[in-house]
């Protein structure tokens, strides 16, 4: 009996992690829509979704002192368990992507010019990277999780094409500075968002095999 309702809120708190999983990549979305379409509107919603997203982190958090503290998990269970620390990356995620939102508003009071494809680039590898790194971590799929952490290596690489424009940026125009700038920020909140996605990654082959020395 006491088995059977341990396994009911372990499939409970994997639920409560994929949903705060879909409320962080919604989170992306808008961050990336508000910055391509200049929507403030749109990037408010984005930092609303924070506050989901912490509150969702405090109830994984919760569920998961309740079971460490009242079910007596067997060592399998707690390695999952305690592989739940990835929400604090999600969390993490959630936080950057109100940060690009915010400067996305910044932003709005300027006419820029510079293009977005690498970044929308960005966004679109690294919410890959997010939604992948879930299913890793609920199938018990090391090889998924082994391909996240190698593509967080197309993201650094589409981050150092965001600093080379950034550099061409201010050498044709220095009075686009400011705006080179706020480009080159968001880049590197993308970047983090990548470094996050294999952070979960790794949580994910430790929850399959036990070996912390696989999280970085």
């Amino acid at each position: 009996m006491m088995r059977k309702l341990f396994d009911q809120e372990l499939k409970t708190l994997n639920d409560k992690l994929f949903s705060m999983g879909a409320l962080v990549e919604k989170s992306i979305e808008k961050a990336i829509n508000a910055l391509i379409n200049s929507n403030v509107e749109e990037a408010k919603k984005a930092i609303e979704e924070d506050d989901k997203i912490d509150q969702a982190k405090k109830d994984i958090e919760s569920l998961c002192m309740k079971l460490l503290l009242t079910q007596q998990p067997v060592a399998s269970d707690l390695r999952h368990i305690s592989a739940l620390k990835m929400v604090t990356d999600l969390e993490r995620i959630g936080d950057h992507a109100a940060d690009i939102s915010e400067i996305t508003i910044l932003l709005s009071r300027m006419e820029y010019t510079s293009d977005l494809d690498i970044l929308k680039r960005m966004a679109v590898k690294t919410t890959e990277m997010v939604i992948r790194s879930l299913e890793a971590f609920s199938e018990g799929n090391v090889e998924k999780a082994k391909e996240v952490i190698n593509d967080d290596d197309i993201v650094d690489e589409l981050f150092l094409n965001v600093k080379d424009n950034v550099i061409s940026i201010i050498s044709s125009n220095p009075n686009k500075g400011g705006e080179a700038t706020d480009l080159l920020m968001i880049g590197k909140y993308f970047e983090r968002i990548g470094d996050h996605a294999t952070n979960i990654a790794e949580w994910a082959i430790y929850s399959v095999q036990g070996d912390i020395n696989v999280v970085q």
